[in-house]
């Protein structure tokens, strides 16, 4: 039988200078794909994975196509509400779909799920 739960990506890391961060949208990708519903998380810096300028990301390019084939699958991205830029002006430019979520709501989406993946 079929877990119908999301399985739950949380990612802290900065994409300025890991390329876990990059690496992780691109697992959450793959699990949707693959028929999955995925619920991805960004904290603390990860939140610049959503940059509209990603020359100082550390797979800029990657990036931009990741994000791009999850906003076309509809899934938005939950970010912790104290981790939202609120001076950046270029930030989700894209318009992708944020759910802004406090860290105890956080905690429930991964309590709700069935897998969790922290990066």
């Amino acid at each position: 039988m079929h877990d119908a739960r999301p399985v739950a990506v949380l990612i802290s890391e900065d994409p300025r200078t890991s390329h876990r961060a990059n690496e992780a949208m691109r697992i959450a990708l793959g699990i949707a794909a693959g028929e999955n519903d995925v619920t991805i998380m960004l904290s603390g810096p990860a939140v610049h994975l959503l940059d509209a300028d990603t020359d100082d990301l550390v797979d800029g390019d990657d990036i931009v196509r990741y994000r791009g084939a999850l906003r076309k699958m509809g899934i938005p991205f939950h970010i912790e509400k104290s981790s939202i830029p609120t001076d950046a002006q270029e930030w989700n430019e894209e318009g992708h779909a944020v759910i802004a979520v406090s860290p105890d709501g956080i905690a429930e989406l991964i309590a709700r799920s069935r897998r969790c993946l922290v990066f």
